[in-house]
């Protein structure tokens, strides 16, 4: 499957694919073979060329590993789906009726400056939390090792998620001897999750792409004063509004279900609404709801609520509104962390159904994925 003629066909790709990106194209397209599936790709022209499978492109707007779209491939018949660059929030075991295969990107950055640029605005001994997305995890290994003669350094986890990295909804929280959290990224949305999860800690961000090194701001008392205030308003509401977000896996049944038995022990009336992207103009056409909670995305709430004429909780929010739980003077950034706070985070314990025990590898497993391996470094192998 990697036959010299193969590989010459596949060559011109590196004129079309970013130079930054690299994903395993090949590993996607032996699977496919070998399972005879339906296949739903960016790349889709390389299936079609390599492959007897027909292609289906989803468009559906992409923001990140919750909105992995299982339900719709199966929905329009796939028998097997590829989600490019994203880490595999949603297990492949979770996927029912539809094979699932997750590639991750690695974007290939310049280390040495990074690493350079750490070294000239931070002493020796101080202690480093390196954190970033998915894309840059394989590069903030490499940094790790090497800032550890000289700093002490932290490359912090919250599973499920991998080492060093962050979502927008999720990051872990850290001692308070950390001298300073770095992320590794362009953009803000994600490093803002790890700093709302850490309030006293500075933060910097070094974009790979612009190869600027930036001390970063929050404005926690405002963030924590607008929030408190949607409760406060939402805490006199009898008729309330409940979102499922239905953009991919973003909503969880069953932290509707947990918000409809808090509902309907207080007495309160609630609608069900599904929706895959929430604007104000949508609620609003619903004049006759109190006071909604968004089973979508945390930071909807945090970032845009007050763009809404209603308060506009998440599901922690309104697990304090309902006085379930009390105010946590840091905001709890676990939304999908194995640890979360409570039954209002998908992956708290209380949501997960019991997994089977897990199949040990058998001899032919491990050869098998140390031969793909050897073939995607070119390392010749012999039996």
């Amino acid at each position: 499957w990697r036959s010299a003629g193969k590989r010459e066909e596949l060559a011109p790709l590196g004129n079309i694919l970013p130079r930054m990106a690299c994903a395993s194209i090949p590993i996607a397209r032996i699977k496919a073979r070998h399972t005879w599936s339906v296949t739903a790709l960016i790349i889709a022209s390389v299936f079609h060329r390599f492959t007897e499978a027909d292609t289906i492109i989803m468009g559906d707007v992409t923001y990140g590993a919750c909105c992995v779209d299982d339900f719709t491939a199966r929905a329009l018949g796939a028998d097997f789906m590829v989600h490019y660059g994203h880490s595999c929030l949603i297990p492949i075991d979770s996927t029912a009726g539809i094979k699932m295969l997750y590639v991750f990107v690695d974007i290939q950055m310049d280390n040495a400056h990074f690493l350079d640029t750490v070294k000239f605005n931070f002493h020796p001994g101080q202690s480093l939390a390196l954190v970033s997305t998915i894309q840059f995890v394989a590069a903030l290994q490499v940094i790790d090792q090497a800032l550890r003669p000289e700093y002490d350094v932290l490359v912090p986890q919250c599973r499920p998620l991998s080492p060093g990295e962050i979502l927008g909804c999720t990051s872990p929280r850290l001692d308070r001897h950390v001298d300073a959290i770095i992320y590794l990224g362009d953009g803000r949305f994600h490093l803002e999750s790890i700093m709302i999860a850490n309030p006293d800690i500075p933060a910097y961000r070094y974009d790979p792409y612009s190869k600027v090194f930036s001390r970063e701001y929050y404005n926690h008392k405002a963030m924590r004063a607008t929030r408190l205030q949607a409760i406060d308003q939402a805490r006199l509401a009898q008729r309330w509004g409940l979102i499922l977000g239905t953009l991919g896996r973003q909503g969880s049944p069953k932290v509707l279900q947990n918000l409809e038995s808090k509902l309907e022990s207080l007495g309160k009336s609630f609608t069900r609404v599904l929706l895959s992207e929430v604007f104000p103009s949508k609620l609003d056409l619903i004049p006759d709801v109190d006071a909604w909670v968004q089973i979508a995305c945390p930071r909807l709430s945090i970032d845009w609520g007050t763009a809404f004429s209603k308060p506009l909780l998440s599901p922690y929010e309104a697990a304090v509104a309902l006085q379930e739980v009390g105010w946590e003077e840091v905001y709890p950034m676990d939304f999908y962390s194995n640890q979360s706070l409570g039954p209002w985070a998908p992956n708290h314990p209380e949501n997960q159904p019991a997994r089977p025990a897990r199949r040990h590898a058998q001899v032919t497993d491990v050869l098998f994925i140390f031969y793909i391996f050897c073939q995607e470094k070119g390392v010749r192998i012999f039996f």
